[in-house]
């Protein structure tokens, strides 16, 4: 079997995978957070917390949930990490200095899981469990629940009220991400992955010699780190390294957990708004790009330009053997769409076009299918930003799910689609004029400002995954990137919960004759060509600079 035809196999085997998954997962999430009952565990919960879940929030109460839940969930991050010196189970490692205690905290606690560190070096068992584990189930969940605060606000009307924050958090991690996660962990167990407590080793090596090497509780953060797209390897080598990711199968394994949710919560918005064919335009969207940009990186990693790729096949250099270079792809795109940040392979090892593709998938917004959450309410402002190019062009009123799309909600929509270019483009232009931050480049001209271009998309975009070559461990590079995750991931959630309280306000509109019917063929191509030419415009003179000189060079 060539490797072309095995990495199309491992495709078409993946969305047959998630096609079965998409029904019934998108359905049980639409009843967990449609539910009027509390489990016993979650009144505990909210005892202890002294929250009344059972209370509706407007909006701006429901963003003092998600600000101050996360604000405290920083603060206990970095406490961990300068702490770690003097508690147990740390197997001698020293406390993390200030920079990068406060970089991983934020990185943990956006859902980012940027690391500028070596896990198996610096963090011990208690910080990676008790620390960075929580926060991949935790910032998940926050990420789900602005979403349906959303799709509440498109489903209700005549009332400024989203639901309940600490409702939704809690249900989220309960009753979704940790059963997932366990169930995920088995199967990862099983299949070779690693998971104890264990201290130190000497290993030896094929060559002679030996290193050092530690065990930990790898496979349960493998699940979690996946099923949630958060992205934080336990070791360096992430994916690709052999206890994270033993075979073939858990490889593909894995891109399934990270895509399974993103998709499915189109079917729960389906669902909760009352027309499960809107959750399907919104799938197709997401699908469409997705399939169109693991096809658009096969082809580039497949491609045989010079003496090295024609003798090895194809692009290999930076590939784990094991998986392939189909597969690789694959993982590549399906991890750059998302939020996740988890890799297989070395996106910096990728052709010139092929890490543009990687970088431009990020820079789509993550939203096909985006990240737990951010994905869907993405999607659901660039949905409003394609209604309104719509009713521009045939001079109406434009109109989504029965809601007014006026004045308020485009500004709404129109500053959260422009913070996050903003973060990336000051900040990599910063980076490359003040002297000291190119220090930081192993490579020279274009390929080392796409280093830091990637590194900043990546922050921003709260993705996570690096594109290797660049020392991003100095206080810079630590600080910058620290702010921009929190601004990429606080700011839009700002815009989105402040969308969802003015459309939960606004009384129905009917249908008539003259509205857009967003549920349609037309919408999908619409909505897919409104989000490339619009990232296109706002990103290609960086692109131009980076990934696409070097792969025309």
């Amino acid at each position: 079997m060539g490797p072309v035809l095995a990495g199309v196999l491992q495709l078409l085997a993946l969305i047959g995978a998630l096609a079965l998954a998409y029904i019934p997962v998108g359905n049980y999430m639409a009843r967990v957070y449609s539910s009027t009952k509390h489990l016993r565990v979650e009144k505990w919960i909210y005892k202890a917390i002294g929250a009344n879940p059972d209370a509706e929030m407007t909006w701006p109460a429901y963003l003092r949930g998600v600000l101050a839940f996360s604000a405290v969930s920083v603060l206990f991050l970095y406490l961990l990490q300068r702490l770690q010196g003097v508690l147990p189970g740390s197997m001698h490692f020293s406390s993390v200095n200030p920079a990068q205690s406060f970089n991983t905290a934020v990185s943990f606690v956006t859902n980012t899981n940027w690391q500028s560190y070596y896990g198996e070096q610096t963090m011990g068992h208690v910080v990676q469990t008790a620390g960075l584990a929580v926060q991949n189930f935790v910032s998940a969940a926050v990420g789900i629940a602005v979403a349906v605060a959303l799709v509440r606000g498109f489903a209700r009307s005549r009332t400024g009220e989203l639901g309940n924050f600490w409702s939704d958090l809690v249900r989220g991690t309960l009753r979704i991400l940790l059963p997932g996660a366990a169930i995920a962990a088995i199967i990862l167990v099983a299949c070779g992955a690693i998971q104890n407590f264990s201290g130190i080793h000497e290993v030896g090596q094929f060559m002679g010699g030996s290193q050092q090497w530690n065990g930990g509780a790898v496979a349960s953060q493998e699940a979690i780190k996946e099923l949630g797209t958060n992205g934080g390897g336990y070791f360096n080598a992430n994916s690709a390294h052999p206890f994270e990711n033993p075979t073939p199968f858990t490889n593909l394994f894995e891109i399934f957990l990270i895509l399974v949710i993103p998709f499915s919560l189109t079917r729960t918005f389906g669902v909760m708004v009352g027309s499960v064919k809107q959750g399907y335009a919104i799938l197709a969207t997401m699908g469409v790009i997705w399939v169109g940009f693991v096809a658009l990186m096969m082809a580039t990693e497949f491609a045989h330009h010079g003496p090295a790729l024609q003798a090895a096949g194809a692009a290999m250099e930076g590939k784990e053997v094991r998986f392939g270079v189909g597969s690789s792809s694959i993982f590549a795109t399906s991890t750059t769409l998302t939020s996740t940040g988890a890799v297989d392979s070395f996106h910096s090892s990728f052709t010139g076009l092929g890490g543009g593709v990687a970088m431009l998938g990020m820079m789509l917004g993550e939203i096909a299918p985006g990240g737990t959450g951010s994905g869907l309410y993405g999607m659901l402002i660039m949905a409003v930003i394609a209604v309104f190019i719509a009713g521009l062009m045939v001079g109406r009123t434009p109109e989504y799910l029965g809601k007014k799309i006026g004045a308020r909600e485009m500004k709404l929509a129109a500053a959260y689609i422009l913070v996050t270019p903003a973060l990336v483009l000051v900040f990599s232009a910063a980076s490359m004029a003040l002297p000291t931050p190119p220090h930081s480049m192993l490579n020279s001209g274009a390929h080392g400002f796409s280093e830091v271009l990637y590194a900043f998309t990546s922050a921003a975009n709260n993705n996570g995954s690096a594109f290797a070559g660049l020392n991003a461990n100095t206080d810079w590079f630590n600080t910058m990137t620290g702010l921009a995750m929190l601004f990429g991931r606080f700011l839009p959630m700002i815009f989105v919960l402040a969308l969802a309280g003015s459309l939960a306000e606004q009384k129905p509109v009917p249908v008539t004759a003259g509205t857009l019917r967003t549920e349609k063929p037309l919408f999908t191509g619409l909505l897919v060509g409104a989000i490339l030419i619009i990232t296109g415009l706002t990103y290609f003179p960086a692109l131009a600079l980076g990934p696409l000189a070097e792969g025309l060079a």
